[in-house]
């Protein structure tokens, strides 16, 4: 959040303005992670030719779901086992589990992916897997729930949870 309140100013200049300054100017945005990146000739500039400014961390092994097709690729589809954590914007309790299960997740270095649904935006994924409540979050391995659970869990019970999807 102080990220974001010190770099707003940088990133509501419009992309087009950054390239105007100077014909030669190159900037990209990048969705994930959040960042702007420009790259300036040094002939144009006396500081660094790149600058990056990243307003969220990032986390190899968790993701967004963005539609059916990106679960049933990424989710469905995996290799590795995947958690969903299903949430709403609006929900205290999914604020609280949300960071613990990336945390749990994380411990595993890559042995378990983590997908996040929001039910807002994917009321079909909703409807398909039932979810009547949140946060609720489904354990897949090999594109079948495995396991569930509603509610908040604390990070001992997260990771036996874990450990339950991963097996011996």
């Amino acid at each position: 959040m102080a990220l974001k309140l010190l770099f707003r100013p940088f990133l509501s200049i419009p992309v087009k303005s950054l390239s105007a300054a100077h014909p030669s100017v190159l900037c990209e945005i990048s969705v994930l992670p959040r960042s702007i990146t420009c790259h300036v000739p040094l002939s144009a500039v006396t500081m660094p030719a790149t600058r990056t400014f990243f307003t969220s961390q990032v986390f190899k092994h968790t993701f967004n779901i963005q539609d059916g097709e990106d679960f049933q690729d990424r989710v469905l589809k995996s290799q590795k086992p995947v958690v969903i954590d299903f949430h709403a914007q609006w929900c205290g309790p999914c604020k609280i589990l949300g960071p613990r299960l990336e945390k749990v997740v994380a411990k595993q270095q890559g042995k378990v992916l983590m997908a996040k649904v929001d039910i807002d935006e994917h009321t079909d994924l909703a409807l398909e897997y039932e979810v009547s409540a949140v946060p609720t979050v489904l354990a897949m391995k090999n594109g079948d729930v495995v396991d569930k659970f509603v509610g908040i869990k604390d990070e001992d019970q997260l990771e036996a949870f874990l450990k339950k999807l991963l097996g011996p």
